[in-house]
């Protein structure tokens, strides 16, 4: 199969990217995202990202008690009702909230219990209610059943990642050595070592360290210049730099060129999509939410982060925003109550955000058990009251709509106990 040459637009933009030093693959085949296709993008949060934070239940009376020093200040959460709120950093999220263009499920969680990455990840990106029980991703199995050829679908990263793996070829971008890198290593090790005596403590002290001398460094250091621009992008590869002092409430300081490059990713996935012959579909990963040690400033840095490539998205899909549906998932949720280093350990249930001008106005989506001491799950998570598969079903059918019936066959395989979400388009 042979590569078709790009359209004067698509040339330039794809010369644009080269300009930044990133790499981009087109498979050869006819797509058809013009204006006007319904357009889906999974945001992956890896490492476990702490659904209590991003979604801070301010209003449960058994919040404030249950996270202690890590709670988000009622005074400080971007409210959304009575009970829900948004963390600080979610500045761009909130906005959209307040235009019925975003919603939040509170207590959703994948089929798996493991409480370990690799296999909540694998269970989420298969879409597979046990581990390892398929070796293609439910994207790429969508893809089948809407049709080989009929739709082009963009990886982001070095890698494809899983949830776009299998029989269709998906296209892929990598925004070139740097993106979002210095997250990736510290979530690794912290799991490697969390569960032995010696190394795990030592370890946790060791980023508590690290994280207050990037916060006196920051204090020290001049405001940054700001960057110079080449045509809707940067001329500098997108990175996400190390953690950032932190205002009170966990609000990060300010860090205007990594929120920049973070929405300028944003942005130029959305160039992607804009293009006559660009992707209907696309899935981007992001790491670093794995918060076992002082969580306020990183989980306010990380989601300053998502905040910005989610505003990179919106602005960047101009017209077509009123076409997408964005969902942004983690493999788990993390605990209720916070460990001896200010940080937090593996879950169950955690938060989604779901946005896009496609999207009705409405409350949470799924049930909200409570943060009582008897609705914990294991007497120290979050009980999800949603099953993943069931947003992810509904957004198929009723957003790209893709065949109810081949969704539960072929898609979500022995899905039957989850439920689509509906209404939500």
């Amino acid at each position: 199969m042979t590569d078709r040459s790009p359209s004067p637009s698509r040339r330039s933009f794809m010369a644009a990217a080269a300009s930044l030093g990133v790499a981009v693959s087109f498979v050869g085949r006819q797509a058809h995202a013009a204006d006007g296709a319904k357009k889906l993008i999974v945001v992956v949060c890896r490492g476990g990202m702490d659904g209590l934070s991003v979604a801070p239940p301010i209003g449960d009376p058994g919040y404030q008690a249950l996270r202690g020093a890590i709670a988000i200040k009622p005074e400080e959460a971007l409210k959304l009702d009575e009970t829900f709120a948004l963390h600080p950093s979610l500045t761009s999220v909130h906005a959209l909230a307040k235009q019925g263009q975003a919603r939040i499920a509170p207590a959703i969680a994948t089929p798996d219990r493991a409480r370990s990455h690799f296999e909540a990840q694998d269970v989420l990106e298969t879409g597979e209610a046990k581990v390892y029980g398929a070796d293609s991703g439910w994207l790429n199995r969508t893809l089948e059943v809407m049709g080989p050829g009929k739709t082009e679908a963009l990886s982001v990263g070095t890698t494809a990642p899983l949830i776009l793996r299998g029989k269709v070829q998906a296209a892929s971008w990598s925004p070139g050595k740097g993106l979002d890198e210095a997250a990736r290593l510290p979530t690794l090790l912290q799991d490697l070592y969390k569960g032995d005596p010696l190394l795990g403590p030592a370890f946790a002290r060791g980023l508590e360290t690290e994280a207050m001398a990037q916060a006196a460094m920051t204090a020290l250091a001049p405001a940054p210049a700001p960057a110079a621009e080449t045509g809707m992008m940067m001329a500098s590869t997108p990175t996400m730099s190390a953690p950032r002092m932190n205002q009170p409430g966990g609000r990060p300081a300010d860090n205007r060129q990594g929120r920049e490059a973070a929405r300028k990713l944003g942005s130029t996935l959305a160039g992607f999509m804009r293009q006559a012959d660009g992707p209907q579909i696309a899935a981007l990963s992001l790491d670093g939410f794995d918060t076992h040690a002082g969580q306020v400033g990183q989980i306010a840095t990380r989601l300053t982060y998502l905040d910005a490539v989610l505003d990179g998205l919106h602005q960047g899909l101009g017209p077509e925003w009123k076409n997408t549906v964005v969902v942004a998932v983690t493999e788990f949720g993390r605990t209720a109550r916070a460990n001896g280093t200010g940080g937090t350990d593996h879950g169950t249930g955690s938060t989604a955000l779901v946005l896009g001008g496609a999207l009705k106005r409405g409350g949470i989506i799924g049930d909200w058990p409570t943060l009582s001491e008897t609705a914990l799950y294991e007497n120290r998570d979050l009980a999800p009251t949603l099953d993943m598969r069931g947003l992810f079903k509904g957004v198929l059918v009723d957003h790209l709509g893709v065949d109810r019936a081949a969704v539960e066959k072929k898609v979500f395989v022995d899905s039957a106990g989850a439920k689509a979400v509906t209404g939500l388009v």
